[in-house]
């Protein structure tokens, strides 16, 4: 069950779900004040906004991880969470919802999804990749039977007591959690003579992390990536509703994306595994140049047929870009410093992925259209993912030039001992 929170937050989180959320009739308090609709910016932003808090946390979250462990870190992340979806069933304004929904329940959920991560690296080695790929691909299935459940579920019962249902999936991860059994010892930490900051730092962040020059690529490659990367998954579906009008089968698109973002994880998870070391980055590349392309072919298809096979591409590789962070993480900083690793990558990911989609509406509301938006929102991809080609020739310089150290150490003990 250690994949259950990974799958779980990432879909109650979607934004699907929340337009789905937003768009209902119990939902026209949230998108109308004083009789006035809020701008496009103004919708996504709670949903970006949770999804930025996520990343925002997770350095923190790693801290937490290495001082007490998976499961407590895990199971007090999933109980926040719960709270505050909770709490959302009782909220009547959008405002509000930027504190219930937007920050506590996001927190929670930082909490509980990181450590999922982490722990699979404790139970698999030589099968990591498509460990990775099983269990991510639990989070396509939600994607693609979550927002349909929503539709029922919402007409059924309302948006309200539909928050009540949702925190029962909090629940589920707090159950999830206490699987959690970690089989790789926490570093002991070392006494610091050095006071004040210095101290405070060295005692709670792994600061170890950053003498890796491959992960200090990544974690800036990766990053200036995704400020156009979630722009098509918050907006396609109000362009297809646009382009195509209102009676089109949009939500094929999303069933789309679900199904092959599923066997892209599954896939490339095996594939990864045939791959040594941190050549593993090179999928990553691949699929931040398919997905900036992919991106800005979606203002190009007048036809809902060539938008289908975008996002079949789309979901291919955004499975392939998922199911192996942890992967890459583990080659570029070792086993027992992958948890703060991977925090602090997704502690930097918090800002493109928070000003990404609202910029987008902002541009649809001045512009008229999604065009421009999609346009722009392929390049930050293709930067990235050229960025992050340098990662395996540094990573191999390093390695080749700590091996020319070593050996002229070992010959001057020889040496040495020669004369002895």
């Amino acid at each position: 069950m250690s994949g259950v929170a990974g799958p779980i937050h990432q879909n109650c989180m979607s934004s699907e779900c929340w337009r789905k959320l937003i768009g209902s009739p119990g939902g026209n308090q949230y998108r109308h004040g004083e009789n006035q609709s809020p701008h496009r910016e103004h919708h996504t932003l709670v949903g970006s906004l949770s999804m930025g808090v996520i990343f925002l946390c997770s350095p923190i979250v790693s801290v937490f991880t290495d001082l007490y462990g998976c499961r407590k870190t895990a199971i007090a992340g999933a109980t926040v969470a719960f709270i505050g979806l909770f709490c959302c069933s009782f909220v009547t304004s959008l405002g509000p919802l930027y504190f219930t929904y937007g920050i506590v329940f996001a927190c929670g959920c930082s909490f509980s999804y990181q450590p999922s991560l982490v722990i699979l690296g404790h139970y698999f080695k030589k099968r990591l990749g498509l460990v990775n790929g099983i269990v991510t691909a639990g989070s396509s299935v939600f994607t693609i039977s979550l927002p349909f459940l929503l539709r029922v579920v919402l007409e059924k019962i309302g948006l309200f007591n539909t928050f009540r249902v949702m925190s029962i999936f909090m629940f589920l991860l707090i159950l999830a959690g206490c699987t959690y059994k970690p089989l790789i010892p926490s570093q002991p930490k070392t006494k610091v003579q050095k006071q004040g900051r210095c101290m405070f730092l060295r005692r709670f962040f792994n600061l170890k992390i950053w003498k890796f020059r491959g992960y200090r690529i990544w974690a800036f490659g990766i990053p200036a990536a995704l400020y156009g990367y979630f722009v098509p998954y918050v907006h396609l579906m109000e362009h297809v509703k646009e382009r195509f009008g209102p009676d089109v089968n949009k939500e094929i698109l999303l069933l789309c994306i679900g199904i092959t973002s599923g066997v892209g994880r599954l896939i490339f998870g095996r594939v990864a595994d045939y791959i040594p070391g941190v050549n593993k980055v090179y999928l990553q590349v691949s699929s931040f140049f398919v997905i900036g392309l992919m991106s800005m072919m979606v203002p190009l298809c007048n036809v809902f047929g060539g938008l289908i096979a975008v996002c079949l591409l789309m979901g291919l590789f955004d499975g392939c870009f998922i199911c192996i962070m942890a992967p890459i993480a583990f080659e570029l900083v070792g086993p027992e410093n992958v948890s703060q690793a991977i925090g602090f990558l997704l502690g930097l990911m918090s800002l493109p992925m928070t000003v990404g989609p609202p910029i987008a509406g902002f541009l649809r509301d001045r512009l008229g259209s999604y065009d421009v938006a999609f346009y722009l929102a392929g390049i930050p991809p293709i930067i990235g993912g050229a960025v992050l080609c340098f990662i395996p020739w540094v990573h191999h310089r390093n390695i080749r030039k700590k091996q020319a150290e070593e050996g002229e150490a070992k010959e001057k003990i020889n040496e040495l001992s020669d004369k002895c």
